[in-house]
């Protein structure tokens, strides 16, 4: 049977990054329209900002090309929410990024009249061109996070608007990356870090395949630059207790974990305003990195043979790196994809650290590029765009003067 108050908007979200995202989104829409009723198939950043959680997902995420149980698992959860489509009356679904889950899943709500608004622009200007048509059939809007997404989505006959992205509603220019509060926090999470000059941070990705690829080449990286370096330290952002376990292991399956070389947990901001140079392998980081305008260098390592046989054919940008993407010239050095050892990462990290004139040249190039979201509160212009997709009229309070989620 239907239900008694039918939800007006269905989030779906599967991964830990889609939570945050979607989070701070509702938040907004709940604030700036407080009878509105939202559902979702989500994690629990969701629920706590005030969706009505109908399953909780996000706890598996995967990366690339998904095996046979996960795309079994994904086409029963297709079925689910079609079944429950059918009892519930909504206006717009947001899928949010995790396009091949999501796509099944807005073909679902377009056949039955449902608005579709991307949150987060599936990444068809890099890699799976094909899939322009496939978006162009699913979706009344797309929400873009980078900014030259809208004009390329536009230029396609796909409705796009680039609302800025969450790391930076809170951003007021180099000299005030964070609020006062938030600064606050950090430079004491920061002080409690290991001691030594130069400092390198070491950020090893959030899954589980992108730390067995490329942890050890960060490790060698950093025990190089020791020799070489006798003061340097370093710290490991991990984004939690399995995180930490398993960065662990794999030292210990090598050489063990070097001296000098700290490990803090949900801690990532601080260990970047920590740093003089950063060993990152890329992904969203890179432009957490980039908002405090510290230098560093960008690995990813995977599989020569599938690169060469899938990878060339899938892929179709000239760089890897967001900050490299938005500038649209190389900014950061990038090793991406890198098939090889840590030599070109360390000859890379060795010149930032030597040369004064390359590290301040690559800081004020980053400076550049953040500059390009100041401005712009990405939740609540989503918001915003959303509820005028919904038909949600007018606001029936005024929104309060700081933006919702930036302490989250």
């Amino acid at each position: 049977m239907p239900s008694e108050r039918p939800p007006d908007i269905l989030f779906t979200a599967f991964e830990p990054s889609g939570d945050d995202e979607a989070a701070s989104v509702i938040r907004a829409l709940r604030e700036r329209y407080p009878g509105v009723r939202i559902a979702a198939w989500g994690g629990p950043r969701m629920r706590d900002a005030g969706a009505e959680i109908i399953e909780l997902t996000g706890a598996d995420p995967v990366m690339g090309i998904p095996g046979p149980s996960k795309i079994r698992e994904h086409l029963s959860i297709n079925r689910r929410i079609e079944r429950w489509l059918a009892s519930h009356s909504v206006r717009v679904h947001v899928p949010v990024d995790s396009p091949a889950a999501n796509f099944p899943i807005c073909a679902i709500a377009k056949k039955r009249g449902i608005k579709v608004v991307h949150l987060v622009a599936p990444q068809v200007w890099a890699w799976g061109s094909w899939r322009v048509g496939k978006l162009r059939r699913s979706t009344d809007l797309v929400l873009c996070l980078l900014p030259f997404e809208e004009s390329f989505f536009n230029e396609r006959g796909i409705r796009a608007e680039f609302i800025g992205h969450h790391l930076f509603d809170d951003y007021r220019g180099p000299d005030e990356p964070f609020s006062t509060a938030k600064l606050r926090e950090i430079d004491h999470q920061a002080a409690g870090f290991i001691d030594g000059s130069p400092r390198v941070a070491l950020l090893p990705g959030s899954r589980a395949k992108e730390h067995h690829a490329n942890f050890p080449i960060l490790l060698e990286t950093f025990q190089a630059l020791r020799s070489e370096f006798p003061g340097l330290a370093g710290v490991v952002a991990s984004l939690g207790p399995s995180a930490t376990d398993r960065l662990r292991d794999i030292a210990d399956a090598g050489r063990g974990w070097p001296d000098e070389l700290d490990l803090a947990e949900a801690q990532t901001d601080a260990v970047i305003r920590w740093c003089d140079v950063a060993l990152v392998v890329s992904g969203t980081v890179t432009l957490q990195v980039a908002r405090q305008q510290r230098p560093m260098i960008v690995v990813y390592k995977t599989g020569k043979l599938f690169y060469n046989i899938v990878g060339k054919r899938l892929v179709s940008t000239p760089f890897f790196t967001l900050p490299n993407l938005i500038a649209g010239r190389e900014v950061v050095p990038e090793l991406v994809p890198h098939f090889g050892g840590h030599e070109p990462l360390l000859e890379r990290a060795r010149t930032l650290l030597e040369t004064t004139d390359a590290a301040d040249r690559q800081r004020a190039e980053l400076g550049e590029v953040v500059d390009r979201f100041l401005g712009r509160a990405s939740a609540v212009n989503a918001a915003d765009a959303i509820a005028r997709v919904a038909g949600l009229g007018p606001l029936r309070e005024e929104p309060s003067s700081e933006t919702p989620g930036l302490d989250d």
